[in-house]
């Protein structure tokens, strides 16, 4: 069943396990992760009546964990930003528990930034991709959301894990989300980055300090910490991304699956037509720009791998003296579901890339600037593998928020 808001409605939910941790719980899924027997066209033509052969490693877990799949919802094409995503209208609808969305640049911390609600997307790695039709292999991960911070850590108890079957992911290592829900050792110190401050406007920087002074009530230790290169973040991930998401989309070339153009004279321009027919302005343009760092200068996408790894040994150092980092999560005048050029989707991203740059975890937390004139969010960053304690944090400032007691 399609509509305005889902690209397959689930008429049938029932959950596989009633006994399981996540029995009852309602979860909606992008259409780019595999549900077999679904349409699974990833929000483009390019996948045009795909359908799942077989169920995404989170699909099986969360199933045989008593999770009702309600369906997918539309998104935007190929998970590259949030333009047309309507995750968030299904939670607000109150017809979802959670919300499982592709997180290549952002786009769970910015979508729950704009509702209300958290937004997580956590450390690379520790949730499988198996299923996933993705664009950018080293950046994307499922992000989540939800309206409860404690649904989410219970469903990320149940697909975090390792699998045989995502060779990208660690041996071992894998944290445990049981300890979210601990209670949390304070105090605890919270870097706020001065390059990353600076750049705001004077609106946002009121708003952004609304935020920290309800991190301080919650007991947390504000202090400024300085990373000279924050303005390397969007170009290396525009760069990196960009040349995975040209090699990423190679496969579609209209023979086995997706749109075959009906125009040309031989398989030569079949396979031409296809492709150029294919994709949006965005994504072409994007794809567009890798290969050119792919044939043309290949030398840039090197120097942007290498100054990858420095900006990760940087924000290592900077967590090494500070707990964890804050910024702020969205930007004013700048609507990531309007962005229709690639610079102005980075500038309504800028805040949120750093963490899929260095695959760390953040947690966008709501409510933390009540009463301020506007609200861009915060967005917490910890180190790569300490999910829990990152959680454990959100659990005791969303209480904070909410005038409860602590966490």
């Amino acid at each position: 069943m399609v509509s305005e808001i889902y690209t397959h409605k689930n008429m049938s939910p029932n959950s596989f396990a009633n006994d399981g941790s996540l029995s009852g719980k309602r979860v909606v899924i992008q259409p780019n992760m595999s549900v077999r027997g679904w349409l699974c066209d990833a929000g483009s033509l390019a996948l045009k009546g795909f359908v799942a052969l077989e169920d995404a490693t989170t699909v099986t877990r969360m199933r045989n964990a008593g999770v009702e799949l309600v369906g997918s919802s539309r998104m935007s094409e190929l998970g590259f930003g949030l333009a047309g995503d309507t995750a968030t209208r299904i939670l607000s609808g109150g017809e979802a528990d959670i919300a499982l969305v592709t997180d290549t640049m952002g786009e769970a911390r910015v979508a729950a930034a704009g509702s209300g609600i958290f937004g997580f997307k956590p450390s690379f790695g520790i949730v499988s991709r198996f299923g996933l039709v993705g664009l950018v292999p080293s950046m994307e991960c499922y992000g989540i959301l939800g309206k409860r911070l404690e649904d989410m850590i219970d469903t990320l108890s149940v697909i975090s894990g390792k699998d045989k079957d995502d060779p990208s992911m660690p041996d071992e290592g894998f944290p445990d989300f049981t300890a979210a829900r601990k209670p949390l050792k304070m105090p605890c110190t919270a870097g706020v980055v001065k390059e990353c401050f600076d750049i705001l406007q004077d609106r946002e920087r009121k708003a952004f300090r609304t935020g920290l002074a309800r991190l301080e009530e919650a007991g947390l230790t504000i202090r400024e910490v300085n990373l000279s290169d924050f303005d390397l973040f969007r170009v290396v991930h525009n760069i990196v991304a960009s040349v995975e998401a040209s090699s990423s989309a190679g496969k579609y070339d209209g023979v086995r699956y997706g749109h075959r153009s009906s125009s040309g004279k031989n398989w030569n321009d079949m396979y031409l037509n296809s492709r150029g027919e294919s994709f949006g302005s965005l994504i072409k343009t994007f794809l567009y720009q890798g290969a050119y760092f792919q044939f043309e200068n290949y030398p840039a996408f090197e120097n942007a791998c290498r100054n990858r790894r420095r900006l990760v040994r940087a924000v290592v150092d900077l967590l090494g003296h500070v707990d964890l980092l804050v910024f702020p999560t969205m930007r004013l005048g700048h609507d990531a579901e309007k962005a229709a050029t690639i610079n102005h989707i980075y500038d309504a991203f800028l805040l949120t890339l750093p963490a899929n740059v260095t695959g760390q975890p953040s947690l966008h937390v709501p409510s933390l600037a009540l009463h301020s004139e506007v609200d861009i969010g915060v967005q917490l960053i910890g180190l790569r593998l300490e999910d829990p304690r990152l959680l454990s944090i959100g659990l005791k400032l969303s209480s904070t928020a909410q005038g409860g007691s602590a966490a």
